[in-house]
């Protein structure tokens, strides 16, 4: 049963009716073009789809013409009157045994095509019960979360799932252009969320102008050695007591207000957050916690928690998950929520396995003697240049993009003599900047395409870049930069709908422009 749907909470009754009866849900991302809407329906062989919108019915009809969808829209539930459930309903929820199939879950498809993950009911009870003793998320009865992340995305589901298990109330945002103002009417006490959406807080803070702007960079700047203190368990000294309480009294204190003023837990996953941006909260009184973990993994393997935090890590493994360090220093899983394997892919199944049952993740990191997890990057993102070094781009992605005029980037230089890089800017601050230096009138350029050929906006950003860079060894840095006038978004195809960057659909569009960069070299064979 297929589940094409923004988040609402028709979404998450149709999810529970359905692991009820024993049918198996296959999650689809609402903003999914037609053509992976039409490869899902047909892999999975779903016989039956949830929609939310009529108009997401039509898209149905486009990607399979044979599947009359159910629309929520035309729903009238009146829950308080809902009549009684079918007899015996329960008896038969409970005969569900934990090797049977819960649910198909397409992972994103960064390379290749997108994959259905199987996991089990048992792997579903798992990761709750896991959750629930590792604390990462101490939630009691009566506690408010907002749902941020799309439900069809791994981690937010589980978090659903946790949620529900502990008795919160979740309220549903309207939508991703909504969601700093529902945040504010809800006043959740805990938020699950993947990177950006911290990322972003964080540059608007820090790319304002005048004095507020000031008032900001400095604030973010005391951050850092405040919460590396503050989760080692150190005492602050007299200076950083007294710049915390100034920060506070003028950032940290409107920061909390524009979150609901009550938030108690923040859970980030889904991709690498930068340690400045995580102390930023920390130091506001906003705990963040960073987990990792994978569809495949149910999805958490590991997560910071209160009273063990290290910046820079994903934490410490949950209960009932087994870690270690494999080939090419590649994390290994074992453990309750791995996945049964991949829907009709014996042979992709196998390979994701090693001979004595461990998952190879596909992630390169390192487990400290602490037993913290670090992960470095992703094992297939790995640059070798032409000249035989090796070079983890998503460290030096995150230093760039933490620059208030920078939302995106993406480092180059797989088989070529030099590491370079393509930079999405910030347009807003970019604007504001552009406003602030020269008047208006003609020859200013205001659009997108007169911006990034500005020189003095390529200089202002090679010189951002090169300062974030200035910690990495030299064959690291990107030794030129070209600045790209569109985001990468999922609707242009430049991201997953878990808002991980399709690095070969990226490097094939921009192809001209990279080799702007290599002399129009093509890399080497």
């Amino acid at each position: 049963m297929a589940i094409l749907s923004e988040n609402r909470p028709e979404w998450a009754l149709a999810d529970y009716a359905c692991l009820c009866a024993g049918a198996v849900t296959v999650p689809i991302y609402p903003n999914l073009p037609v053509s992976y809407v039409r490869e899902i329906l047909r892999d999975s062989g779903a016989r039956l789809v949830f929609t939310s919108t009529h108009e997401q019915a039509v898209r149905v009809g486009e990607a399979a013409g044979d599947l009359t969808p159910l629309v929520f829209d035309d729903l009238d539930l009146h829950l308080a009157g809902t009549p009684d459930p079918p007899a015996g309903w329960e008896t038969r929820a409970l005969e569900i045994a934990p090797e049977d199939l819960a649910t198909l879950i397409y992972t994103s498809g960064t390379t290749g095509a997108p994959k259905g993950v199987m996991l089990t009911h048992g792997n579903l009870a798992g990761m709750i019960a896991a959750t629930a003793q590792h604390g990462s998320i101490p939630v009691t009865p009566g506690d408010v979360v907002v749902s941020i992340l799309p439900l069809s995305h791994a981690l937010e589901r589980a978090a659903a799932y946790y949620f529900w298990a502990c008795g919160a109330t979740t309220v549903y945002a309207e939508s991703m252009q909504t969601v700093a103002r529902d945040i504010a009417a809800a006043a959740p006490h805990h938020l699950v969320v993947v990177p950006r959406l911290l990322e972003k807080i964080h540059q608007t803070l820090t790319s304002g102008h005048g004095a507020a702007g000031a008032i900001a960079r400095w604030a973010a700047g005391v951050s850092v050695p405040v919460a590396r203190r503050l989760t080692s368990g150190r005492r602050l000294s007299y200076r950083q007591r007294a710049e915390l309480a100034l920060a506070d009294r003028f950032v940290f204190s409107v920061l909390r207000r524009k979150l609901g003023g009550r938030v108690r837990t923040v859970i980030s996953g889904g991709a690498p957050l930068a340690a400045d941006v995580a102390s930023l909260f920390i130091a506001a009184g906003i705990p963040v916690f960073e987990g990792y973990g994978l569809t495949e993994t149910s999805p958490v393997l590991a997560a910071n928690r209160p009273g063990a935090v290290r910046l820079g890590s994903v934490g410490l493994p949950y209960p009932g998950v087994e870690l270690r360090v494999g080939h090419d220093d590649e994390i290994h899983a074992r453990g309750p929520t791995v996945m049964r394997g991949y829907w009709q892919r014996p042979v992709e199944t196998e390979q994701a396995f090693t001979s004595e049952g461990w998952f190879r993740t596909g992630d390169i990191g390192h487990i400290d003697q602490d037993g913290f997890v670090h992960i470095t990057d992703r094992l297939k993102d790995v640059i070798v240049t032409s000249g035989g070094k090796n070079i983890a781009p998503q460290p030096i992605e995150l230093r760039v993009q933490a620059s208030p005029y920078i939302a995106q980037a993406l480092l180059i230089g797989d088989r070529r003599p030099y590491a370079a890089m393509l930079v999405v800017p910030d347009f807003a601050a970019l604007e504001a900047w552009a406003a602030a230096r020269r008047p208006p009138g003609p020859g200013a350029g205001t659009t997108r395409a007169a911006l990034v050929a500005d020189p003095g906006v390529v200089a202002l950003l090679e010189r951002e870049v090169d300062e974030r860079t200035a910690e990495f060894a030299q064959v690291e840095r990107p030794k030129r930069i070209a600045i790209v006038a569109d985001e990468f978004t999922v609707e242009n195809g430049m991201l997953t709908p878990t808002l991980k960057i399709r690095r070969r659909m990226v490097e094939e569009r921009y192809a001209d422009l990279i080799g702007t960069m290599y002399g129009a070299a093509r890399p080497a064979v």
